[in-house]
């Protein structure tokens, strides 16, 4: 089937730019017409506001020369209260916003103890009076001090199925940049969509995740590199089913690989995860039916492996796969444990996974392999090796 190519250039294409507007404008031409190619040039892309993905679009960099660049963050108050059913906004600085740029609400919600985040485009400034894309679902009330931002994610979709992002760079510019939570943006943040592929992409430096899907099915990451984020190198979201992510270069994150809630029939294949902050691999709520399978998860300041803990088992990770993994020189306090088993997952499966520490040892820390929580239940150990611990296995059932 023959679909339409564009290209996308900062001095010649057919559509020229060096911001946010160019690209979507191709984006978004490609698919009126039914879907196809979007081929972005080398460059430096200033971001603005998000790129919103449309369905049956393939968006195709040129590598690491093709870098999408957040632009520096700014917040101001609100002057107004804005409702969930308002379209305009009155701020105190509007200098900081630009039509067709981003924008985000954030503040403590009126009615319950909690934060919200409502992120939309600027589609028109009034002296004070931000107009915005869409009304905002939430309360914004001025007695709980609400803030708008320029935060967003760099590509972002909601409700938008086969896609493809492909050879491009995504720079969060952390360095000036406010934090923007996870479960929000990312370099890439997309939410119930399917059938989404990442396919050579770096993203690096967000305040955020590098890459974070919620609620999406049939999610694939191939050889992509998430560097030097705040948070999450990979997040994949809660009720996520059937994510294969393979052969991904997850250096000097927050965590390496996050399992949220409910991600469930998916693969975490030969991916490297180096010097996460705290744990390389976290799996948790209701986590089950996953393969961890000939990852290496070197210098995790937490655990290389770490199971979190749920107050009632059946929200516990059961029935996963771990085979052939290697981790290794896991903690840098206390007690260094390289795979720690909290809560009370069931049939758990360790085959042939090679647990090391290559570090001097030292007196004021004990180095454990394996530590079994006490609600455990059957635990298959099946072929695996320890090196270098002052204990291979704690088990305390």
């Amino acid at each position: 089937m023959t679909q339409i190519i564009v290209s996308v250039g900062q001095k010649k294409g057919d559509f020229v730019g060096r911001t946010q507007m160019a690209l979507q404008a191709a984006v978004d031409y490609v698919a009126r017409l039914g879907g196809g190619t979007v081929q972005v040039g080398p460059g430096v892309w200033e971001m603005g506001n998000s790129l919103f993905i449309r369905e049956h679009v393939r968006i195709i960099g040129s590598g690491d020369d093709t870098v999408l660049r957040k632009c520096a963050s700014a917040e101001t108050p609100l002057l107004d209260d804005i409702d969930w059913y308002g379209t305009s906004v009155r701020v105190k600085d509007p200098s900081i916003f630009s039509v067709g740029g981003g924008l985000l609400l954030r503040g403590k919600s009126p009615h319950f103890d909690r934060m919200v985040y409502c992120k939309r485009t600027v589609i028109a400034i009034d002296g004070d009076t931000i107009h915005i894309d869409r009304d905002p679902r939430d309360n914004f009330w001025t007695d709980t001090e609400p803030v708008a931002a320029t935060l967003f994610p760099v590509i972002t979709g909601d409700y938008v199925d086969d896609v493809t992002i492909e050879s491009l760079c995504i720079d969060g510019n952390r360095a000036n940049n406010d934090e923007l939570n996870g479960n929000y943006g990312g370099g890439i943040f997309i939410q119930d969509c399917d059938r989404i592929v990442i396919r050579d992409v770096t993203s690096r430096d967000n305040n955020s995740d590098g890459m974070s899907w919620q609620v999406c099915d049939d999610v694939t990451v191939e050889g992509c590199r998430l560097l030097d984020n705040a948070n999450l190198g990979l997040h994949a979201g809660s009720g996520s089913q059937r994510s294969q992510v393979r052969d991904c270069t997850l250096e000097r994150n927050g965590q390496g690989f996050f399992f949220c809630w409910g991600v469930r029939d998916s693969v975490l294949e030969g991916c490297t995860i180096d010097e996460s902050e705290t744990h390389g691999i976290s799996i948790g709520h209701r986590d089950t039916d996953n393969m961890i399978r000939g990852n290496t998860v070197r210098k995790s300041g937490g655990s290389g492996i770490y199971f979190r803990t749920h107050p009632q088992t059946k929200r516990d990770p059961h029935r996963n796969l771990f085979d052939r993994n290697l981790i290794e020189d896991s903690g840098t306090k206390g007690d260094c444990v390289a795979i720690e088993m909290l809560g009370a997952a069931e049939d758990v499966v360790l085959r042939e996974n090679t647990i090391r520490d290559t570090r001097r040892k030292a007196k004021s820390r004990t180095r454990i392999g394996l530590r079994i929580g006490e609600e455990i239940q059957r635990l298959y150990l099946e072929g695996n090796t320890f090196e270098g611990l002052e204990q291979d296995v704690v088990d305390l059932r």
